[in-house]
């Protein structure tokens, strides 16, 4: 790890220096465009800066121009309009237009939004099912359920091979809900014991409520520019030290051949061939969790245990008093509450509270003196993305 085996540019040169969110709840009353409007005027103002100042724009669902339009920015020199999740897509394309100098300050959003199929009671509002211009029939099965039958299946081949228990993806999700009850901005805060979360109602063997993303409205924005120019603005900028993307050849979750040919291992490998740092300088983990088990998979993807091994990792990093994971004794994962807690942001809210824990200016549980920021978004087993955040 660190070895900095391939060229990268890019490293230590574009830094993070705005951040914007809007309450995360079970029902916003607005649009996914009245969301990220909110989120990337905050995103503005926390940088100092104006909407004119912004010549970059990219985001998931509101479509690019379209959210260039309601902010009221006058005209842009890069944008992109591959709207689809993972969010570090937007991310990663963001940070590499700034450095090219297609663009000089970058606007990227995500918004998250209970759609017809996430819920039985988004499944009832006709106005939430027709969303996205693709109208689905009413359905008892929210799209959450339909979706992680895969991940089910991961889940159980993960049990059979490794000899891990359903225990062992109830701490990741006790974990999660620990952490997000020091969060105010989480929308599931009520703790967790695992007597709980063993006897919650199962959505897909192995796989209970518990274990799959907690589904919100909710947006986040971040200001994106280069490292020079961020000496000039008001909050501490977040330098991006290193940001890729990973994807294996096969292009859905329920056709890979095994349990690590993942574009979790292709991301942190690329990452990892990238950075000048190594994971005995992270301060903060934020692994993704959308499932329970794509968290054990990242805790071996990236490195801190091989495969198969993520369970007892897990409980040899286990603080029984605070009922929490601290790794090594002191690095927090998932300190705001993950996807599974906090709210379903697809990784858009890991990725803030990093920037915030490197700031100082944690939703949730501070890390003192955070100094280095590891993100693994994304989260399909197909696709995913790693960052490194320092300061």
């Amino acid at each position: 790890m660190g070895t900095m085996t391939v060229r990268y540019p890019v490293r230590d040169q574009v830094a993070i220096v705005g951040v914007g969110t809007t309450p995360y709840s079970r029902d916003s009353g607005k649009s996914e465009m009245g969301l990220v409007v909110d989120a990337a005027r905050a995103a503005i103002k926390d940088a100092g800066l104006t909407a004119k100042d912004v010549d970059g724009i990219a985001g998931t669902w509101v479509r690019a121009e379209l959210a260039q339009a309601a902010l009221g920015i006058p005209a842009v020199n890069y944008y992109l309009n591959t709207r689809l999740p993972p969010f570090s897509q937007q991310v990663v394309a963001g940070i590499n237009a700034v450095f090219s100098g297609l663009c000089d300050t970058m606007l990227v959003y995500h918004c998250a939004y209970r759609m017809g199929g996430t819920s039985r009671s988004a499944g009832g509002d006709p106005f939430r099912v027709s969303r996205r211009g693709m109208p689905r029939p009413l359905s008892p099965f929210p799209d959450t359920i339909t979706g992680a039958a895969c991940y089910a299946s991961w889940a159980n081949r993960y049990i059979e091979e490794y000899g891990a228990s359903r225990e062992d993806l109830g701490r990741i999700a006790i974990n999660n809900r620990t952490n997000a009850g020091h969060n105010e901005h989480a929308a599931a805060r009520k703790p967790l014991t695992m007597d709980e979360y063993l006897g919650a109602r199962m959505v897909r063997d192995p796989l209970t409520v518990f274990d799959m993303d907690y589904t919100i409205d909710g947006a986040d924005a971040f200001i994106i520019t280069t490292a020079e120019r961020a000496r000039d603005l008001p909050q501490k900028p977040v330098i991006v030290h290193a940001a890729v993307l990973g994807q294996t050849d096969h292009g859905v979750e329920e056709d890979l051949p095994d349990l690590t040919d993942t574009g979790l291992k292709v991301a942190a490998d690329a990452l990892w061939a990238r950075s000048e740092l190594t994971l005995d300088d992270v301060d903060v983990f934020m692994p993704y969790d959308g499932f329970s088990v794509i968290t054990l998979k990242w805790f071996e993807a990236i490195g801190y245990c091989g495969v198969g091994e993520a369970p007892g990792f897990v409980m040899d990093n286990w603080n029984e008093d605070a009922d929490r994971i601290e790794i090594r004794g002191r690095v927090s994962v998932n300190p705001h509450g993950g996807s599974l807690s906090e709210g379903a942001s697809q990784s858009a809210g890991h990725m803030r509270e990093a920037v915030n824990q490197l700031r100082g200016q944690a939703s949730g549980l501070q890390v003192e003196g955070a100094r280095t920021a590891l993100v693994a978004p994304g989260g399909f087993f197909y696709n995913a993305g790693a960052m490194l955040f320092r300061t």
